[in-house]
């Protein structure tokens, strides 16, 4: 009796591109592989990295399922089996805390949290509070920019309004604490070596930087370690009381949840 040394072979599945033992890589499982656009030489190496990572994965659970003990094998089926659980409850408890807690968090209720834990919010670095602009010396309106700039009035709105787009750069705003690090990049002429000479409470200056000429007016400085101003600190405790409300969300959704179980018979304790 003659056979071809081929017949023992399984027999290749339709649609199959790979076989590893018992298992196969269909053409579905790589139709999205490769992205539009891609061309036919890099789409050949994706797909071969693919199969061949697909391989060794395959051929690696086998030895280890193989060559693993009972013992470790058990204890790791222990671990697959309560990731699920904790995976499957913690997707689940996401979406009822998502859909049921309240998000609008009252300015009492901020205030009230901050006043009472004020000493946890402490400023990481220097905090200012200051206005600038930045415009050429030459400027035609130089000096009355100047003046109102640093005699500045809310009344003198629509001057800045029309004055300030003449500016290379500028930030009237000076109600908002920014970090020290943000002024470094907005104002080059403030480094770290002068920065304590310029940021001062109420210190007003006017630098020249080649065609540059800064205009400064500091408002205010919060120093590393201070406590945090409440309006610079709202983002944060907005985030701490939500936090709050969804772990006590949690803790009554599982709570109820036993208590309903118990109710209908479909959990008990034997003694």
């Amino acid at each position: 009796m003659v056979c071809s040394c081929n017949y023992f072979k399984p027999e290749q599945k339709s649609q199959s591109i790979a076989r590893v033992g018992k298992n196969y890589l269909y053409k579905s499982d790589i139709a999205k592989l490769v992205p539009a656009g891609t061309s036919k030489e890099d789409s050949l190496l994706l797909v071969r990295d693919f199969i061949d990572r697909w391989a060794s994965q395959k051929l690696l659970i086998e030895a280890a399922e193989r060559n693993l003990s009972d013992a470790k094998k058990r204890e790791y089926n222990a671990l697959i089996k309560q990731y699920k659980i904790d995976l499957y409850t913690s997707a689940y408890i996401e979406e009822v805390v998502k859909n049921t807690v309240d998000t609008v968090v009252s300015q009492e209720e901020l205030k009230k949290y901050y006043e009472e834990n004020k000493e946890n919010f402490k400023a990481n670095g220097t905090l200012v509070r200051l206005r600038y602009v930045n415009l050429s010396r030459e400027n035609p309106r130089f000096e009355i920019i100047k003046n109102k700039f640093f005699n500045y009035s809310k009344k003198d709105k629509k001057f800045w309004d029309t004055y300030a787009l003449q500016c290379k750069s500028f930030a009237m705003n000076d109600s908002v604490w920014v970090d020290m690090s943000q002024v470094y990049v907005k104002l080059p002429v403030i480094t770290p070596e002068n920065r304590d000479e310029i940021i001062r409470p109420g210190k007003k200056m006017q630098i020249q930087s080649n065609d540059d000429t800064y205009l400064i007016k500091v408002t205010n400085v919060l120093d590393k370690n201070q406590i945090l101003p409440f309006e610079y600190s709202k983002p944060t405790l907005k985030e701490v009381l939500l936090n709050k409300r969804k772990l006590e969300l949690i803790k009554k959704f599982e709570k109820d949840i036993t208590n309903d179980a118990i109710k209908n018979n479909d959990y008990e304790i034997y003694k």
